[in-house]
């Protein structure tokens, strides 16, 4: 047996992934606070790493999220054409996608 599949024959276990979104609101004026909450209800509080405004310039803002799910089986996609679909936001991207 190689060093490389040491203690891994026989398992099935799913890493989990952060995966990062940058979603940016239409304007300055779009409510922020209106978005988190429905990004909140979308993914789920057992998924949901962090979730923060970050400044972009001239008080504009975008929302940072990071959502925590299975390696194999994730819905990133999913999740990024649902925030898409949100009132108030121009595009989301997925900007990070780390192992954990």
């Amino acid at each position: 047996m190689s060093v490389r599949n040491a203690g891994l024959r026989g398992r099935d276990s799913v890493g989990k992934v952060a995966v990062f979104y940058r979603i940016m609101p239409e304007g300055v004026d779009v409510d922020l606070a209106a978005i988190t909450e429905k990004v909140k209800e979308i993914v789920g509080p057992g998924a949901l790493g962090r979730l923060e405004e970050k400044p972009v310039a001239f008080g504009l803002k975008y929302l940072e999220v990071v959502c925590i799910m299975d390696d194999k089986n994730n819905n990133s996609q999913e999740l990024e054409d649902r925030f898409r679909e949100l009132e108030g936001v121009q595009s989301v991207e997925i900007t990070d996608v780390n192992l954990i």
